[in-house]
C-alpha cells in the first residue's frame, strides 16, 4: 500500500530491558514483564501512545507518556512517535516552556476515521477500495453508512466533515 497510515512500523528499539525502570510499572498501557524484550508490532507504540493520552486528564508531557508506558521505553523513542504522530496530524502539541504538552487531536472515532482516510488515500484506485470496502459491510454498517450518505444533500459535505 502507498501512503502512510497509523500502522506503519516506527523502527524504534523495542525497549531496554528493566534498565529503564521496573518492567512491570502498573498503569501503564503497554505491555510488562519478560515479554517486553519482544519487537512490537506495526503501530503498536503509536496505538499505545495514544491511549495514554486519551487517558490524560490534560495536555501532557513526553515524559508523562513514557512514565504511563511503564518507563523501559527511551524518552527519545517517546518523543519520535509524538513526533510522528504530530506529523500525522494525530495528536497536537503547545508549548510549555522548553518542552511540549500533547493532546491527541481527535477522540478514537475521529483517529480511526483518519487511518481509514489515509490508507485510503494512498491507493492508486480509490474506487475499487471504497467499493471492496462497502460492498463487505454488516447490514447494521450499511444502514447507518446510507443514512450519513442521505443526510448530505448534493454538493454538501458528508455529515461531520468540515
Amino acid at each position: 500500500m502507498g501512503g502512510k497510515s497509523f500502522g506503519r512500523a516506527l523502527g524504534a528499539p523495542s525497549g531496554r530491558g528493566g534498565s529503564g525502570g521496573p518492567a512491570g510499572a502498573s498503569g501503564g498501557y503497554g505491555a510488562g514483564g519478560p515479554e517486553r524484550a519482544r519487537r512490537r508490532g506495526q503501530g503498536e507504540l503509536e496505538a499505545q501512545v495514544l491511549t495514554a493520552l486519551h487517558h490524560a486528564p490534560e495536555p501532557v508531557s513526553a515524559a508523562w507518556v513514557q512514565e504511563r508506558l511503564g518507563g523501559d521505553l527511551a524518552y527519545t523513542t517517546v518523543m519520535t512517535i509524538l513526533s510522528r504522530l504530530h506529523a500525522k496530524k494525530a495528536v497536537t502539541r503547545e508549548r510549555s516552556g522548553r518542552a511540549y504538552l500533547w493532546t491527541p487531536a481527535a477522540d478514537e472515532a475521529g483517529l480511526a476515521a483518519l487511518r481509514m482516510r489515509r490508507v485510503l488515500d494512498g491507493e492508486p484506485d480509490r474506487d475499487a477500495v471504497l467499493t471492496s470496502f462497502v460492498s463487505a459491510l454488516s447490514a447494521h454498517d450499511e444502514q447507518v453508512l446510507r443514512a450519513l450518505l442521505d443526510g448530505a444533500g448534493p454538493g454538501d459535505p458528508a455529515p461531520g466533515r468540515d
